[in-house]
Order: structure tokens, then sequence, then C-alpha cells
């Protein structure tokens, strides 16, 4: 079967993940059917799908009239028969134990159509022993969405043992056509990548807590404010359920030995069905108190290589065993899991030598498997990381679309003169961390010297968030004091002020957020095209903050004093086409429109005579705070052109009526 051949998916289960998938399917364009064992419980679930999409049309994510769509698209069934009649593809959804899914797949494959491909979204079970149930274990893998399925954008794709490549192929096309990112699993393992990593990090979180060593709020400050995650350790234990951790970690504990073994206070919590949020009470209360009041100020340093290193372990497990690769595994988790970088960069930032070490004295010291390290850490250890080389600059291509560095945050290439620079950090709604005005100061130097780049562009991986502003977490860990404040603010307006001096034209195409700091990135480009879609703001007043790369400087000459006094004392979001009329944004496109009109623009401006465009920006920003230096800068410039074959070429294709090609002499 191929992609173009899949029309209907069948979802069976229409609780929280069932009815998020199918309303993804439905969005997608697929017909859908939502099965469940009960009316009750499938009404429901529709119910749930007609709330979300008339959300996304409220918040103009999506048009009326693809809202009504979607929603004609989704049908409900009780009668499995009924629902499997016309399945191209089958997403078993059903509660996370292997003999009712099992007995799932017993029914399924009397009624299903013989070419149908079945998946499950286990996030944890075997996928093998799943499809040797089925009478087509070729046709059967695991596509592991992330709740909740309308916003996240991981997919795991999970191979079993009998998964023939071309269903892998298939379903991680699917997953694409669903405008989700799918992450491959090569083989069959318990917990696959995220779960691999973040179960085993709060069972340690547990143990840390248990054998004294250190209180929950130091693990939990530890991981928040100096590792940077989105929650500590115990926190998100609450949000997901201590239960779902548990079943998942027991899973792997029968499955792959001793080093898994669930610490007794999470079997207490589970016995005690303190859950976490669900149930009120977890590891914090939220009953009567207020919930996870985590301390900023109680990190710990041993926490934090401890827990560094039992994750460093995991990853070497599964790179060891051939489940995935370094920047599979780091994908996967930042988009999974929402973590600021990947495990396998967090670990080599430590250092694993440093790691190995802290391993081995634990395993010294207590004697517990779960401290061994594997063979693959300590050879990675040796090889200086789990990345080893991955950070070659990249060598230009002949076809004029290389990639320009290696980086971490952003995707930088060169194409057709249009020097790309795209913010890569969709799972942190592209938000600006120190490491990333490291890398864009990096990249609009060599932009600026590039000899192939006449024009810049901006934008923003994914179709959520051009930049959502300052990644103020990771900012908070590297620590909140009045010191590191002002270098920060620094580092951003120098980096701002960087691009906003470049000799080049700079274009910046906003889709989604466009936020804060996000905001001020934009005003440091000459043109901004934003989609219809796009919300605009400066919101730090709302934080007691205020704008900090240069925002009270370069709004007011854009939109004048008074305006920009209204966007930032207010802290309103905008609408694009709002911001169109203040004159911020010089056009407002539909959003499937806004990547071809942002290249078309930024390819025009590079076409453009660059030696000319050189001195119009220096003239204009010198008579910013000086008309007469200005005018000099401008009477200067107007000299040097004269004396250019830019300006012959210009001249003769005027008056030739053609089109000029220009080359910057």
């Amino acid at each position: 079967m191929q992609l173009e051949d899949v029309q209907h998916v069948t979802v069976l289960g229409a609780g929280n993940m069932g009815h998020g998938i199918a309303e993804v399917a439905a969005l997608a364009g697929y017909d859908v059917a939502l099965r469940d064992i009960e009316e009750e419980f499938v009404q429901d679930g529709y119910d749930q799908i007609e709330w979300s999409i008339g959300k996304l049309a409220e918040k103009d994510r999506i048009g009326d009239d693809e809202a009504e769509a979607a929603l004609d698209r989704v049908r409900t069934f009780v009668d499995l028969e009924d629902s499997l009649a016309d399945a191209d593809v089958v997403v078993e959804v059903v509660p996370e134990k292997m003999t009712i899914k099992k007995d799932v797949y017993d029914e399924v494959v009397e009624h299903a159509p013989e070419e149908a491909v079945f998946v499950t979204n286990t996030s944890s079970l075997s996928i093998t022993e799943l499809s040797e149930v089925t009478d087509r274990p070729e046709r059967f893998c695991g596509m592991h969405f992330f709740n909740p399925p309308v916003r996240m954008d991981l997919v795991e794709v999970i191979s079993g043992k009998h998964t023939s490549e071309d269903t892998l192929e298939l379903i991680e096309g699917l997953a694409e056509s669903m405008g989700k990112t799918p992450v491959r699993v090569r083989k069959d393992s318990p917990g696959f990548i995220v779960n691999r990593i973040l179960v085993p990090l709060m069972n340690e979180a547990a143990w840390i807590v248990e054998s004294g060593d250190a209180t929950m709020e130091a693990v939990d400050s530890t991981t928040k404010f100096d590792m940077g995650l989105p929650m500590g350790s115990f926190e998100l234990a609450d949000q997901v359920g201590i239960d779902v951790g548990y079943h998942v970690l027991d899973y792997m504990h029968e499955v792959l030995g001793e080093a898994y073994r669930p610490c007794p206070l999470l079997v207490e919590k589970v016995e005690a069905e303190q859950l976490g949020k669900k149930t009120g009470s977890g590891f914090y209360d939220y009953e009567d108190g207020d919930g996870a009041q985590i301390p900023s100020d109680a990190i710990d340093a041993d926490v934090r290589r401890r827990l560094l290193a039992v994750m460093a372990n995991e990853v070497a497990g599964l790179i060891g065993n051939d489940v995935a690769d370094a920047p599979a595994i780091d994908r996967a988790v930042m988009l999974g899991a929402g973590f600021p970088d990947g495990p396998a960069k967090l670990a080599d930032n430590e250092g694993l030598a440093d790691l190995v070490d802290v391993l081995d004295a634990l395993s010294e010291e207590t004697g517990e498997a779960r401290y061994e390290a594997t063979d693959y850490l300590r050879e990675a250890a040796e090889a200086g990381g789990f990345h080893g080389g991955d950070g070659a600059e990249a060598g230009d291509g002949e076809d004029g679309g290389d990639a320009l560095a290696a980086y971490d945050t952003l995707n930088v290439a060169v194409e057709e003169r249009v020097g790309h620079v795209e913010i890569d950090r969709p799972h942190r709604m592209n938000t600006i961390s120190g490491e990333l005005l490291d890398e864009l100061a990096d990249a609009i130097d060599r932009l600026d010297e590039h000899e192939n780049v006449r024009a810049i562009l901006l934008s923003g991986a994914g179709d959520r968030a051009f930049s959502a502003g300052a990644d103020v977490q990771s900012m908070a860990a590297g620590g909140a004091d009045p010191i590191t404040a002002v270098e920060l603010s620094r580092q951003g307006q120098q980096t701002f002020g960087e691009l906003e001096d470049s000799d080049k034209p700079v274009v910046a195409a906003i889709d989604g957020y466009c936020l804060g700091g996000g905001m001020e990135l934009a005003t440091a480009a000459d043109m901004r095209i934003a989609s219809d879609r796009s919300e605009l703001g400066q919101p730090e007043h709302d934080l007691g903050l205020l704008p900090g790369w240069g925002g009270t400087q370069r709004l007011a000459r854009i939109v004048g004093e008074g305006r920009a006094k209204e966007i930032i004392f207010t802290a309103d979001r905008y609408e694009a086409e709002t911001l169109a009329e203040y004159g911020f944004v010089n056009e407002v496109v539909p959003g499937d429109e806004l990547a071809e009109r942002g290249r078309e623009l930024a390819e025009s401006l590079a076409a453009g005579p660059p030696i000319a465009q050189k001195y119009t920006k220096r003239a204009m920003h010198a008579g910013r705070t000086d008309g007469e230096a200005g005018l000099e800068v401008e009477a200067m410039g107007f000299g040097h052109v004269m004396n250019t074959d830019d300006l012959m070429e210009g001249v003769t294709a005027f008056m030739g009526d053609g089109e000029p090609e220009f080359e910057g002499k």
C-alpha cells in the first residue's frame, strides 16, 4: 500500500489519546471511523473533537469551512465490524494492558480488510508480541503519539521484529501528512525512546529521595532550574500520572531486569491511589495546596550529575542496541518531552567520562544494577561523546543549496543568493536561548562574509511560532541574578544589532506566535511579512519585565513612539493585520503562502544592487540620531555608486527595457 492509497483511518478507542488521534487524522483530510465499546464513550470522544476543532477555528488556526469539513469526516461506531469495513489503516488506542490489546486484535483480524495496515499507540509494550497475534505481522508497527496529539509534534514509529520497511515508510509518511514529525525506532525495545529516557529518570529521582541523599524539593529544583527541563521530576510524574510511569517501569523491570526495579516510593503512591493531579494529590497536594511550589534556589550539583549519569546510560543502551542513534534520540526527547536540549547533548556537555565516574562510584557504593555503566557508554566516553564529530561544518554544494554550518538551534543554508536562517526549536515554540543567540551571531557573521549571499531570510520551524520569545526557563537555569541578566540583555542587543546592521537586506517571515524576544528579533529585519494567523506582541510587562533586546528602541523607530508605548505598556497580542496598519508588518498573506512569498521577496531583494542597498541602509541608520550625518553618508554613497559596474548595468537594462543582473561591482 502507498500513502496515496490511504483514505480511511479507523481509530479503536475514543479516550483522550483516541479522540485526539482521530481529530489529527480528520484535520489531515482522512475519513475517520472512531470506535469504542459503548455509545457513551464514543459520543464523549466525538464531543471532545468538536470542542477542540471549534477552539482551533476560534483562534484562527483553521478556517470555519476547514473545521466543518474535518468534523464531517469523523463517524462514530460501537460495532467493531462496521468501523473496520473501509479501513486502510487501523490505529489501536485501547488501555495499556497486553491482554486487552491482544483480545482486541483477535477480533480485529476477523473483520479488517485484507490489505489494511495495523498500528498500535502503545507507549511501551512489545510491538513484536502484539503483531504475532495478527495475520499480518509484516504490516504491523507502533505509531506512538504524544498527549495531546493535536499539539504534540512527535510520533515514534516503532519497528517490530517482523515489520517490513514498506510499512515503516508508509506510517512515517502518514505521520508527516498529519503534520507530525516521525522518529524511527529501529528495534522493538521497552519504552522505545522517550519513555526509555523519562521513566528511569523519574525512578532515579525517587531513589534519590528514598535513600535520603536529597529532598524532593532539591531534586525538582535541580531538574527544572539547573538542567532546564520543563518540569521538576516529581512535578512531571504528578502531571502525567504516577501510575502511568509506574506501569511502564514495571513492564521494563519485567523485560529488562533488575536495573529497572520501581522505587518503593512510587509503589507506595500507586498503592495509596495518590496518583498526581488526576486524584488531587501525588507528590504534591492539588486539593488543599497550591500544587508544585518548586524553589529555584535548592539546586544540588550532585543530583544533577547523578540524574545525567543515569540518563546517559539509557541513551547509551538505546544506541548500543541499535534502537536509535543519538540525533534521533535527541530529536524525539526534545519534541516529546520538551527538553531544551536532547539527552545525548546534555550528557556530552557534562562530559561522558565524568558521568561514567559517577556511575562507577554509585555502583561500588550501592551494588545496584541500575548504576552499571554500559559498554557503549564507556566507548562513547573514550570517543569524546555521543555525537562525535557531528559539529563539523558542511561544505558548499555545487547546486547552491548548501548548509552553511552545523548548528544545534538553527538551520542555515544558502540557496539562490539567499541565506536562510530558520530557528529550529519547534519543541520550545522556537524560543530564544543563550545558545541560540551565540549561534545566530555566528551565522550572521558567516552570511555577511559569504560572497554568494545577497539577502537574508529569517523564519521559524513549524507553523506554530516564528518565535514565542525568550526561553525564560533555560535562562533561569543559568542563574537569575541582576549581573547575569544585564549581560544576557547586552548579548541579545548585540546579536540583533549585528543583524540590523548587516549590509544585506533582511526579511523576517513570521508565522504563528511572534512574541517578546521573537518580536524584538523581527524588529531587526528590514522588512516583515506575516501570515494571517500570526499573533504578535511584547508581553514583557505582564511578567514584570521590559523588552531587553532592543525592543524599547527599534520598535519606536518603526511604528512611532506612541504606538510602541501602546504595544509594550498594554502587553497585548495583536493580529498581523493590525500591525500592518501600524506599519510594523509590510505584508500579510495566507498561512499556506507564507513560505513561498517570503522566499520570493528575499530572492527579489537578492537580485537588487548590493552596493546601493548597502549604502542606503547605512545612510538610513546614520540618520536616526543625526540627520546631517545621514545626509553625508547618503552623499558619499551616491558618489560611490556612480563609479560602479552595477550602475552601468542598471542604466543599460532600463534603456533596453530589460532586467538588470547586478553583480555588486
